[in-house]
């Protein structure tokens, strides 16, 4: 009697709802099983069916024995879930390390970008590659992008980039915000995945953009902080809470705007970091050097829409302030809110859950080179 066999829908919808891992393995069961892994409907699929559980990337400091004895920058993809229910596991098997010609941009959908500067004479080249860490498979030299070095200001401080998905128009595109010195202004210029060349989108005012050189990615937009004042130039002791705002680009209108900051950011906050999540906008701080804050705008470009979701005293780190530097992690449905936190000297990540404090558990987690501590917070 021949063995039944599941017809093919049934089999595309079983294999959606498996992990990345699960499916490079069964790749060898037939050519046709490793056709539809690689099909982009079946990518979209399983990215929707995986969605609940969030995945972050670490980065980190690889120690290397080589002669010049540099550290090599390393990344690792991490579940959020299986980081909470075994802490003291280590991650260190999944770190990739990377070459230190390339800067990390950001990561989308599970696409990596990473962009390199080339000096040639006179004019400098950027160039983007994209990595898939699951399928170990990077792109090829994306298009270069070249300019006159005597017209911009190419120091990776000077320069602002961002990796995001156009869901508009189905494409991810890098995006570069490049001060031209000659004009004074900002010029942002775009690369599309798959395309033969990069555009000059976009001239603005100069004003200055704060913060981290990579922005956050929102519902088609890349965000960073800034100052709503003309000119490059200014001194943090004399801005304003006014003054400060968000720089919002919209990859599919290629046009920006300026968001509010939340109504109860009463002063000036220290150490304003922009993160994503759950899909939304966030904004976290130090209130007062005593207080980190987590704000988030649960509708995109609706300022109204901000709700303030943490606010912990910094007694329970047990760390001063500068040495430590919180990050939102993920939010879970019950807007309970994962922090990571690093020093010099350790990694944290923390659960905050209401604000109210219940216990404190303490694990070890490694990478290569690196010491990572996991503490969780649970309410009564």
């Amino acid at each position: 009697m021949a063995m039944a066999q599941l017809p093919q829908d049934l089999i595309e919808e079983i294999l959606a709802w498996l992990p990345v891992k699960s499916l490079m393995r069964f790749r060898c069961v037939s050519r046709t099983w490793n056709s539809l892994i690689f099909q982009a409907h079946f990518v979209k699929l399983n990215l929707q069916r995986s969605s609940r559980n969030t995945h972050v990337l670490l980065r980190c400091q690889i120690n290397t024995v080589f002669e010049d004895m540099r550290d090599l920058p390393g990344i690792a993809p991490c579940s959020i879930c299986s980081l909470l229910e075994n802490p003291s596991s280590t991650v260190d098997n999944g770190c990739h390390q990377l070459d230190n010609r390339y800067l990390f941009i950001g990561s989308c959908n599970g696409l990596v970008c990473l962009i390199n500067l080339v000096a040639r004479g006179e004019f400098s080249e950027y160039r983007v590659w994209f990595c898939n860490l699951a399928t170990r498979i990077m792109s090829e030299d994306s298009p270069h992008l070249c300019l006159r070095s005597c017209n911009y200001k190419l120091w990776w401080y000077q320069v602002k980039c961002g990796f995001a998905y156009d869901d508009r128009s189905d494409t991810y595109k890098v995006v570069l915000v490049l001060s031209n010195i000659k004009s004074q202004n900002w010029e942002v210029r775009v690369h599309r995945l798959g395309d033969t060349h990069w555009r000059k989108v976009l001239t603005c005012p100069a004003f200055p953009i704060l913060g981290e050189k990579c922005g956050q990615p929102v519902s088609g937009t890349v965000n960073w902080f800034a100052i709503r004042k003309l000119g490059f130039d200014y001194e943090w002791e004399t801005v304003t809470v006014d003054q400060l705002v968000i720089f919002s680009y919209d990859l599919n209108k290629e046009t920006f705007k300026y968001l509010l900051m939340p109504n109860g950011l009463s002063q000036v906050p220290c150490g304003p970091e922009l993160g994503v999540l759950k899909g939304c906008l966030c904004l976290s701080h130090v209130h007062r050097r005593t207080h980190f804050v987590v704000w988030l705008m649960r509708e995109f470009g609706v300022e109204n829409s901000w709700t303030q979701l943490l606010n912990v005293t910094l007694e329970l780190l047990q760390a001063p302030l500068p040495c430590v530097i919180l990050k939102p992690l993920c939010i879970s449905e019950k807007d309970c809110v994962d922090i990571l936190g690093c020093s010099l000297l350790c990694w944290m990540v923390l659960l905050a859950i209401a604000n109210c404090v219940y216990a404190l558990v303490l694990a070890a987690l490694s990478f290569p080179g690196s010491y990572f501590v996991l503490i969780s917070f649970k309410s009564s």
